[in-house]
């Protein structure tokens, strides 16, 4: 048996490509069938608009047009395309109820549901409230909420959100990102060695784990 190929993963739940990556690589990894590697999976903490507003008031479009300074009418297409593609990878954004926010602290409670095994649960749990459903990822009774249906404890989850307790270890995937070069999300390391930077498609995941199993084979 071969061991599990690492995948490091930076990511924003603000980021509508890191949901679509997420659904590209595990197209990928599917597309592979019995031949499929093992493969260990760590998302890292990566903040897109660290100033945004805890809770910023006004639309999607609003928002990007502000921040971008784009006419809204280009926007508006901008956030149809990325509709469209999200659809074909089966998810269902709605921008028009996005609650934008500071993601600070559900990048924390992602590493308290790391260190108590759910991390994955949680990352999808997430980007699902913040894409498809106009969920607040901010607020700590609502990401406590998120928490309790993965199954984490929820009085930890409170305890860890207002201590700031992985505060220090959200700073260090941000700065660990710096030292590798990452300037946008999703950004996917391999074993340490391989980088895949965007959406990819699932091929694109498929070619790179068939790669490093051979590479493990041989």
């Amino acid at each position: 048996m071969s061991n599990p190929i690492n995948i490091d993963i930076w990511s924003d739940i603000a980021c509508p490509w890191c949901f679509i990556g997420k659904r590209h690589l595990e197209a990928g990894i599917a597309a592979l069938g019995e031949d499929a590697p093992d493969v260990n999976i760590t998302y890292h903490s990566y903040e897109l608009s660290p100033d945004t507003p805890a809770d910023f008031v006004g639309s999607t479009t609003e928002y990007l047009a502000g921040k971008r300074g784009m006419p809204v009418g280009q926007v508006e297409q901008m956030l149809e395309r990325v509709t469209g593609i999200a659809a074909e990878a089966g998810l269902h954004y709605d921008f028009d109820q996005v609650k934008h926010t500071k993601t600070l602290k559900a990048h924390e409670l992602l590493h308290f549901a790391k260190a108590h095994g759910k991390q994955l649960e949680l990352n999808e749990r997430l980007l699902s409230a913040y894409f498809e459903e106009g969920g607040y990822v901010n607020r700590v009774d609502d990401l406590v909420a998120y928490a309790a249906e993965v199954g984490l404890d929820a009085d930890a989850a409170r305890s860890a959100l207002e201590s700031g307790e992985y505060h220090d270890a959200v700073q260090a995937d941000i700065a660990q990102a710096g030292a590798y070069g990452i300037q946008g999300v999703p950004f996917f390391v391999f074993e340490g060695k391989y980088g895949v930077s965007g959406a990819q498609p699932a091929e694109v995941f498929s070619n790179v784990l068939t790669q490093l199993a051979e590479e493990q084979a041989a």
